[in-house]
This record gives C-alpha cells, structure tokens and sequence, in this order.
C-alpha cells in the first residue's frame, strides 16, 4: 500500500485536497470559507487532470520529420488546455463570488450562512 502510494502521489494529494475542500463548502457557514473550499475542489479536479495525461518518457506532439511511430511516446496537449480553460473558469469564479460576498456583507453586515438566512426570514 505505502508503495502504491510512493509511486501515485498525485492521487493522494488529490483526494486530500478534494476531501477538504468538499468538506470545507459543507461544514463552514462562513461564505469566504466556503470560496476557499471551492478553490481547494477546483485545485484537486487541476491536479486530476494534470496526473491523467502524464505519459512516461513523452514528448511535445510535434512529428519530426523521420518519424518512427513505434518508439515516439507523445503526450496529449488537450487536458492541459482543459485545465488552462478551467484555470481562467475558476479566477473568473472567484471574482464573482467574492464580489458576491463583497456586497451581501455591505447589505446585511454579517457573513454567516445561518444568521443570512434568519434576517431573509425576517424580511
């Protein structure tokens, strides 16, 4: 088992950082808390993506001009342009979000989900 983990790290270090970030989105009421946990699952999902498309002993995908297709290991470019997309995707996120959090806390003074949802009853 310590083997398997020795040689697939980037797993491990995913399902840490997915485990804490869900966690983080479920258990804390504070809303900034929240967006971190959201950037921690995002950061896990990256890493997934990045670890995926690692090939031993690849190389960039452009032909040489003799190419001998039985020895050229060559590594997909597309999950790393998905994760470059989804980078952008989640700065853009976060800057709403936290716009979003900007201005409840000027409307209602407070960032706590349950006390949010008391003084929305309220009204």
């Amino acid at each position: 088992m310590i083997e398997l983990l020795a040689s697939r790290y980037a797993y491990a270090l995913m399902f840490v950082l997915l485990g804490i970030g869900l966690y983080m989105m479920i258990a804390n009421e504070n809303l900034v808390k929240k967006l971190i946990g959201v950037n921690l699952f995002q950061t896990a999902i990256f890493l997934f993506f990045v670890a995926v498309a690692f090939v031993e002993g690849g190389r960039a995908p452009i032909v040489p001009a003799d190419p001998n297709p039985g020895e050229i290991a060559m590594a997909s470019p597309l999950p790393h342009v998905i994760v470059l997309t989804a980078i952008v995707v989640g700065i853009a996120l976060t800057a709403v979000g936290l716009a979003l959090i900007v201005r409840i806390y000027a409307e209602y003074g407070t960032l706590r989900e349950d006390t949010l949802r008391e003084v929305r009853a309220d009204e």
